[in-house]
C-alpha cells in the first residue's frame, strides 16, 4: 500500500492528523500533472499549474463534498477530474461573450491528444467527455485520466483498475466514438 493510499485510508477512518499529511504527499505530483497540462495551454493563459492544483485540492477536501478514496489512483482520477473541471470553467469565463458561426469540434487520432488550447475547443471536448459518460462511464473516465492527468494508457487503466487489454480496449472505444460522435 503506497503512503497516498495509506493516508487516505487513515483520513477515512477519522484520523485527525491523516488530512494535513495528504496534501504534502500528493503536491509534487499532482503539481508535475498539472504543469504538464499547463504546457499545453496558451502562453498568455491566465491560470497558472500552482493556482490549478491549489484549487483542485481545495475542491477535492472540501467539506461539504467531502469523499472517501478507494485507493491513490482513485485520488489521482478525482483530482484529473477536479483538474477538468476548473479549467473547462475558465475557458468557459473567458468565452462568456456568445459564440458565433459553427462550431469547431474535437476529434481524436491514434495518439493521446493535448488538450486543446483554444477554449471553444475545450469546451467542445467536455461536452463531448460528458455525451460519452452517459454511454460509457469508464471510458469516459479514461479518457479524463488520459487528458487531464497526463499517463499512458496501461498507467490510467492501472489507476482504474484495469489490465493492459481492457484500457485498449476502452481507448479504442473513445477513439470510435470520437470517430462517430466527435465531428
Amino acid at each position: 500500500m503506497t503512503d497516498v493510499t495509506l493516508i487516505l485510508q487513515q483520513i477515512q477512518d477519522g484520523h485527525a492528523r491523516a488530512g494535513q499529511d495528504l496534501f504534502p504527499a500528493v503536491y509534487d505530483e499532482l503539481r508535475r500533472l498539472a504543469a504538464a497540462k499547463m504546457g499545453q495551454e496558451r502562453a498568455d493563459h491566465t491560470l497558472s499549474a500552482t493556482a490549478l492544483v491549489h484549487e483542485a485540492y481545495v475542491r477535492l477536501v472540501d467539506a461539504e463534498t467531502a469523499q472517501h478514496w478507494e485507493s491513490r489512483g482513485h485520488f489521482f482520477s478525482a483530482a484529473a477530474e477536479a483538474m477538468r473541471r476548473i479549467l473547462v470553467d475558465h475557458a468557459r469565463k473567458k468565452q462568456a461573450l456568445k459564440r458565433g458561426g459553427e462550431n469547431e469540434k474535437f476529434s481524436l487520432g491514434d495518439e493521446i491528444p493535448s488538450l486543446p488550447a483554444d477554449p471553444d475547443l475545450l469546451i467542445d471536448l467536455d461536452e463531448a467527455i460528458s455525451r460519452l459518460e452517459n454511454e460509457d462511464s469508464q471510458s469516459a473516465e479514461l479518457l479524463k485520466l488520459l487528458l487531464f492527468a497526463g499517463p499512458s494508457v496501461v498507467e490510467a487503466g492501472r489507476m482504474l483498475g484495469m489490465s493492459r487489454k481492457v484500457a485498449y480496449r476502452h481507448w479504442d472505444y473513445i477513439r470510435r466514438w470520437f470517430a462517430i460522435h466527435g465531428e
